[in-house]
């Protein structure tokens, strides 16, 4: 008789687990277990015949058997109850409504992997604050009141009398850095930036930059080549060419403008007018080159013993380029049906 408990006990706890969630179901199953006729209940019922000396046994076993099937049919009826809505039952076995699952936004996704390609490349990430003072945003890199290029960098101002503003470049994170660290080093650094631009398909007043600087004895400007060469082919693929055109920052002397072949017609499309380069066969990147002595004096350094390099992109013209998006305000405009693309 223990063999037939236990194996009407298996019997029954696997229908009560397979029982669908419905009432009409699940009282049949009740029924047939622990009804007035049920298969426990004539269990019970066949104890008379049980010889004394195992009769305790067998019983607890019964019983065992008996709380084991209620306490799994009543689960099941509970479940049964909570998914009563306006008097109605709810399938619980018909698909469910799949939530909405976030996606990592284009820029911070662009950042990471701008992060992750100079990290392999030996560069820490730093950051910094956004509201900056005068000094560390425009002194600090050359960049004195009455100089002209201060124009292009003017931004928002928190407070005029603590000379307080919102940062127009990620370069004053650069400045802290150097007056409290000594080279060999090489950073990168990632941030928001503000300037009072008028918003349109290719400008915001609000955007990410992602700057670079190296400062070392000995470092040269093919260093600065080479260490680009090798960002623009992961970003962009191992075909991506890039040259280089004289510019003019007053952080860095010599100065150039970074351009990449373009992306879609490879610098090919001369005479077809491209819809990315507009046949140029180019695409400007960033800015880049060897940093002024000036800004070494600034910081304590001895512009005769180190040299270095220092470059600056903005993360919404990369992720344009990249992604082939053609408008920055996508960006900022939270639509989900931009970000579910990405």
């Amino acid at each position: 008789m223990k063999d037939q408990i236990r194996s009407i006990s298996e019997e029954a706890l696997k229908e009560a687990s397979a029982v669908p969630a419905d009432k009409d179901a699940v009282d049949a199953l009740r029924i047939k277990y622990l009804g007035r006729k049920g298969i426990i209940t004539e269990l019970f019922k066949q104890m008379g015949s049980v010889p004394a000396e195992v009769r305790p046994e067998v019983g607890g076993l019964i019983n065992t058997l008996k709380e084991s099937v209620t306490r799994a049919l009543d689960e099941k009826s509970a479940l049964i109850s909570t998914c009563l809505e306006e008097g109605e039952a709810v399938d619980v076995t018909l698909p469910g409504i799949p939530g909405r699952i976030g996606r990592i936004h284009p820029i911070t996704k662009t950042i990471n992997e701008i992060n992750s390609l100079f990290i392999s490349l030996g560069f820490r990430v730093l950051e910094g604050p956004e509201i900056e003072t005068e000094h560390y945003n425009f002194e600090a890199l050359n960049i004195p009141l009455e100089h002209p290029s201060r124009d292009a960098f003017d931004t928002f101002y928190v407070s005029f009398e603590k000379k307080a503003l919102l940062r127009s470049h990620t370069s004053p994170v650069q400045a802290r850095f150097m007056e409290k660290n000594k080279p060999p080093f090489a950073i990168v650094v990632p941030g928001r930036v503000f300037r009072p631009d008028a918003t349109d398909a290719s400008h915001s007043f609000m955007f990410h930059q992602v700057e670079g600087l190296v400062v070392g004895e000995g470092i040269k400007f093919s260093d600065l080549k080479g260490t680009l060469a090798a960002f623009a082919q992961a970003m962009f693929g191992a075909k991506a060419r890039m040259r280089f055109r004289p510019s003019f920052f007053p952080f860095t002397e010599p100065s150039a403008e970074v351009d990449i072949s373009c992306i879609v017609c490879s610098g090919k499309s001369r005479e077809k007018r491209c819809s990315m380069c507009g046949g140029k066969g180019w695409l400007e990147i960033m800015g880049a080159g060897m940093v002024n002595p000036k800004v070494f004096e600034a910081v304590g350094y001895d512009p005769e013993k180190v040299t270095g390099f220092a470059f600056g992109m903005g993360v919404e013209r990369i992720a344009i380029l990249k992604y082939g998006i053609t408008d920055i305000r996508l960006f900022f405009e939270n639509d989900v049906r931009f970000l579910r693309q990405f």
